[in-house]
């Protein structure tokens, strides 16, 4: 009992993933800067930035929820720092014992999402709504890609669901990603990350411009501080998935910690490129992004997979 509270409060869950999703949030942010020609914030700034929303006054809205309203944010963070057990102790190759864990961060991955639409209905204001509902239809278009890429995850693996199988496979034979299979895999699973994390092209419902912050909208002091940490928390989590289903995992030993690191470091950097250089989608672009485009893709991988390819 007491290692299942360790790896959920400190590694690899709450305290490892916050502090590592901060760092990367930092290099997402810096990246983004000098793209757009400026200096950036400083490493610190993350957390600068969660410690400054703890100290604020949190706001309710007088026709909220009010119970739903304040237990959504922590429960985006939960689902956070449960995907981050179930992704990083494999992934760091900590034997869990547990078969179809696949299966079961599938469905952790969602938490997160469903909890600032859940947040979001219970606040009462019309706008954050609206955010909800564009929120809701993102999700029925990319989970579907994202159930696809899995699939053909499983059938390169021999079958297994188990994250530990799927990276001792790839260890033996390559990984996923050197393979034609592979690169289609990699480039639907980087868009439905994308839109997880709801960054640009995907980030329509809570675009600041058009509907000021939407769903996000009402989140004030510590809702928004709980919101900020379960973004840092998934921004390790969903690069580190793409990194164990797809290129091999993380090896601790010489020269592959450098190598581990580089591949996250990558998909990152991949992510925020992405975010810089295309325009924000409306929900019926996304959707047909996704319907058609991303699972064209998927399906074609699942074919190239079953013929060895």
């Amino acid at each position: 009992m007491a290692g299942h509270i360790f790896y959920f409060l400190i590694f690899p869950g709450l305290l490892f993933a916050g502090v590592g999703g901060g760092l990367l949030s930092w290099f997402d942010r810096k990246i983004t800067a000098r793209v757009q020609f400026r200096v950036g914030p400083p490493l610190l700034q993350p957390f600068y930035d969660f410690v400054k929303l703890m100290a604020k006054e949190t706001i309710i809205p007088s026709n909220a929820a009010r119970t739903v309203f304040l237990l959504a944010p922590i429960l985006a963070v939960s689902g956070g720092c449960l995907s981050s057990v179930f992704i990083l102790l494999p992934g760091f190759g900590i034997s869990t014992g547990f078969k179809g864990d696949l299966i079961v961060v599938f469905y952790l991955l969602m938490v997160p999402s469903l909890s600032y639409i859940i947040g979001a209905l219970a606040s009462g204001n019309p706008i954050a709504n609206l955010g909800a509902s564009r929120e809701m239809k993102l999700i029925i278009g990319y989970e579907l890609s994202l159930l696809l890429v899995l699939a053909a995850v499983i059938l390169k693996a021999g079958n297994s669901i188990s994250l530990g199988e799927i990276i001792v496979v790839q260890q033996q034979q390559g990984a996923f990603i050197g393979s034609i299979s592979g690169i289609l895999l990699f480039i639907v699973a980087m868009m439905c990350v994308q839109a997880k994390l709801a960054f640009v092209p995907f980030d329509i419902a809570d675009a600041e411009t058009e509907i000021a912050g939407g769903i996000f909208l009402e989140f004030s002091g510590f809702t928004l501080a709980m919101v900020k940490l379960a973004k840092y928390i998934m921004l390790l989590v969903l690069p580190s998935f793409v990194v164990v289903i797809l290129l091999g995992g993380f090896r601790f030993e010489g020269i592959h910690i450098l190598w581990s690191l580089l591949k996250l470091l990558g998909v990152v950097l991949l992510i925020t490129l992405v975010r810089n250089t295309n325009p924000r989608l409306t929900i019926g672009q996304s959707m047909r992004f996704f319907f058609i485009w991303m699972n064209l893709f998927a399906i074609i991988a699942i074919v190239l997979a079953y013929f060895g390819y």
